[in-house]
C-alpha cells in the first residue's frame, strides 16, 4: 500500500518503554522510508481530538536515538476513552451531542493519516482498533498498528510486554533501600505496593529480582546484618487466596525471632475485598474513565498493612510505593531489545498495511506477528504454577495457594 503520513500516539498510564518505542518507530522510518511523513498527536487520545499534532522535522530524526536513554514520552500521555462520550464532553474535548470516534476520525482524514501508531495497553490499542472500525465503515481506510505497553505484563496473547521487565528491576531496586529501613525500630512491618491491577507478574517479578541482589550479597549476623531480616517475608498477589489469620500467624513467628517483616504486595490483592468493605460503608469508590477503580484513592497498602500491623504486633508500619518510582524509568538493555525487535517489526507491517498488535503471540508458539485487535485483551493473569514462583514462594515458607481474584 502507498503510505504518505503515519501518526503516533502514547496513552495510558507511563511505562519504561514509551520514549524508546516513539524514537525506535521514527529511526526505522527514517532508515527505510525517509520519505514518509510523521507526526505524533500529544497526549495521545486527548491530542488527536483536539488537533494538537507535532511534526517530526529533520532535527527530531536526526537526533531520534537520544529517546532510548529516557524515561516518560515526550509527546505525552492521557486517559480518554474514545466511546465515553459523556467524559469527552466533561473534559471539554467534544461538544455536546458529538460522537468522539467521529471527530478523531476527521482529524485524522484533515491531517492524511493513512498510518496509526498506538502505543499503549488494551485500553489503548482496542481503543484504536474502535477508531479503525469507524474509519472503515465510512469509506477511510486506515491502518492501525499497536505496540504493548503495561508494566504489568498482562495483555493477551501477548507474551512480553514492553517495558515489564524494566519496572521489576526498578521496583527491586526500590526495595532495597525501603527494606533498609528494618531496623528503624523494634517490631517493624515493611509492606512494598506494587503497581498490578489484576495481575501479579510485577510484584513476582521484582521479588525475584530483589531475590537475586540478595544472592549477590555478604553478610555479618554478629553484627546483625542478617539475609533473614533483608529478605521478603511474603509476596501477595490477586491470583493467590489469601488466608490473613495463617499468614499473620506464620509471620508473627518472624517477627517475634528477627523484629520484622518485609511484605510484597500487588496492588490488586485483596481489591475485590477492600472496594466491596468501602461500599458497604457507603462511601463512593472513585473510577476512572474506562472503568477501572482508581487504586491510588483506596490504598490497597495501608489497608494490608493495618490489618496485619496489629495481629503481628508492629511497634512502626511502613507502607512505600514503588509504581511512579519504575514506570517512568529509562528502558533496561533487556527491553531496549525487545522494542528495537517490535518497532522494526511495527514498520513493517504498517508499510504491508496488516494491522494489529506487535506481540509474541503465546497462542501461535510466541511468534512475533501482528496480532488482530479482537484478540487483544487486558488482565491477563499471572501463572502461579510456574516453577520459579513456586521455588521462590517455597523458599520463603509461604504456601502456594492459588485461587485469589485475577
Amino acid at each position: 500500500m502507498s503510505v504518505r503520513r503515519v501518526a503516533l500516539l502514547t496513552a495510558g498510564g507511563f511505562a519504561p518503554c514509551l520514549s524508546s518505542a516513539v524514537g525506535g518507530l521514527i529511526e526505522r522510518y527514517t532508515e527505510i522510508a525517509p520519505e514518509i511523513e510523521i507526526i505524533a498527536y500529544q497526549h495521545g487520545y486527548h491530542g488527536l481530538l483536539r488537533g494538537d499534532k507535532i511534526v517530526v522535522d529533520a532535527e527530531a530524526r536526526a537526533k531520534a536515538g537520544l529517546l532510548h536513554r529516557f524515561g516518560g514520552s515526550p509527546i505525552g500521555n492521557s486517559r480518554v476513552k474514545l466511546t465515553n462520550a459523556a467524559d469527552c464532553v466533561k473534559r471539554g474535548l467534544v461538544q455536546e451531542g458529538q460522537n468522539p470516534l467521529h471527530v478523531a476520525a476527521e482529524q485524522l482524514k484533515a491531517d492524511g493519516v493513512d498510518v496509526l501508531h498506538t502505543i499503549g495497553g488494551d485500553d489503548t490499542n482496542t481503543t484504536a482498533a474502535d477508531l479503525a472500525a469507524f474509519l472503515e465503515e465510512n469509506g477511510y481506510h486506515l491502518t492501525v498498528v499497536g505496540l504493548p505497553k503495561t508494566i504489568d505484563n498482562d495483555v493477551v496473547p501477548i507474551k512480553q510486554s514492553l517495558g515489564a521487565w524494566t519496572a521489576a528491576e526498578e521496583a527491586a531496586g526500590f526495595a532495597a533501600n525501603v527494606i533498609g529501613e528494618h531496623r528503624s525500630g523494634p517490631r517493624m512491618l515493611i509492606v512494598h505496593e506494587v503497581m498490578g491491577r489484576h495481575c501479579g507478574w510485577l510484584t513476582a517479578a521484582a521479588a525475584a529480582e530483589y531475590r537475586r541482589w540478595l544472592d549477590a550479597q555478604e553478610w555479618v549476623p554478629s553484627l546483625g546484618l542478617t539475609r533473614e531480616r533483608w529478605d521478603i517475608h511474603a509476596v501477595f498477589l490477586p491470583e493467590l487466596a489469601l488466608d490473613i489469620d495463617a499468614e499473620a500467624a506464620r509471620l508473627k513467628t518472624i517477627m517475634d525471632e528477627q523484629g520484622n517483616v518485609n511484605i510484597f504486595l500487588s496492588e490488586g490483592a485483596g481489591m475485590h475485598e477492600i472496594v466491596e468493605q468501602l461500599e458497604a460503608s457507603g462511601a463512593e469508590v472513585p473510577r476512572d474513565p474506562f472503568g477501572h477503580v482508581k487504586l491510588d484513592t483506596i490504598n490497597p497498602g495501608q489497608w494490608f498493612a493495618k490489618q496485619f500491623a496489629e495481629k503481628l504486633g508492629a511497634e512502626k508500619v511502613m507502607v512505600q510505593k514503588s509504581g511512579y518510582y519504575s514506570r517512568a524509568a529509562a528502558a533496561n538493555a533487556e527491553d531496549l531489545r525487545l522494542i528495537k525487535s517490535m518497532t522494526d517489526f511495527a514498520v513493517e507491517a504498517a508499510l504491508k498495511g496488516d494491522s494489529g498488535v506487535i506481540g509474541h503471540d503465546e497462542e501461535d508458539g510466541d511468534r512475533l506477528k501482528a496480532i488482530a485487535f479482537p484478540r487483544i485483551a487486558g488482565g491477563k493473569a499471572f501463572d502461579v504454577s510456574q516453577e520459579w514462583f513456586g521455588a521462590l514462594l517455597a523458599d520463603i515458607g509461604q504456601p502456594l495457594v492459588a485461587g485469589g481474584h485475577s
